[in-house]
């Protein structure tokens, strides 16, 4: 197995338990609990396939990474009472998932023919972040990445690189160096606490 397909798992894990924490704070059944560790791990990646007119999202097609999101879903409801200080931790695995589904929406793009530099950051962008923004909306709030982390703007850059790369050095540089400059990034940003200015409205 390749090594970005091990943090994409690890990144989906991550975005599923971020999904079925929310739901679960938001008092939702199990059913609720499930669906919303499944949107917040593949929703992106759908987004991204129904845009560029694929026959079946990946997630649907291959169903392995659903079907984590749901086993992730299950471990959460069974052992919430032992494991609800993981949300401190999330962060630095919810990471790893950004960087690993913006390379590999980038990467997409390209393989689909899409050699639009706008094209290639939006669909690397929708498949890192969009699963997180269909959470929030779903749990009626603002989406956490419109509010002040440097989240999307990470995945942005690393987009950037990716086409960089691809276009000077080959594909699997560009899909490495994606993934650990959005990794770094969102890690760095983390750790100094640096957020993204608010526009004063007082």
């Amino acid at each position: 197995m390749e090594f970005i397909s091990v943090v994409e798992i690890i990144g989906t894990v991550a975005f599923a338990m971020s999904g079925a924490l929310t739901a679960i704070q938001k008092e939702l059944d199990y059913y609720g609990i499930i669906i919303f560790a499944f949107i917040t791990a593949v929703g992106g990646g759908i987004v991204r396939d129904t845009l560029i007119n694929r026959r079946l999202p990946a997630s649907l097609d291959n169903p392995v990474y659903a079907v984590i999101s749901i086993l992730a879903a299950l471990f959460v409801i069974l052992f919430y009472k032992r494991i609800h200080h993981l949300s401190r931790v999330l962060p630095l695995f919810d990471a790893f998932g950004l960087g690993a589904f913006t390379a590999i929406g980038a990467e997409v793009a390209v393989k689909n023919g899409h050699s639009e530099p706008f094209v290639i950051i939006t669909l690397a962008v929708l498949t890192g972040t969009g699963g997180g923004v269909l959470r929030d909306i779903c749990a009626q709030e603002i989406p956490y990445v419109f509010r002040k982390e440097i989240y999307a703007v990470a995945s942005v850059f690393g987009a950037v690189l990716f086409i960089i790369l691809n276009e000077t050095i080959g594909n699997d540089a560009a899909l490495y160096g994606c993934f650990a400059i959005t990794l770094l990034i969102r890690i760095f940003c983390m750790r100094k606490n640096i957020h993204l200015k608010k526009v004063e409205n007082r």
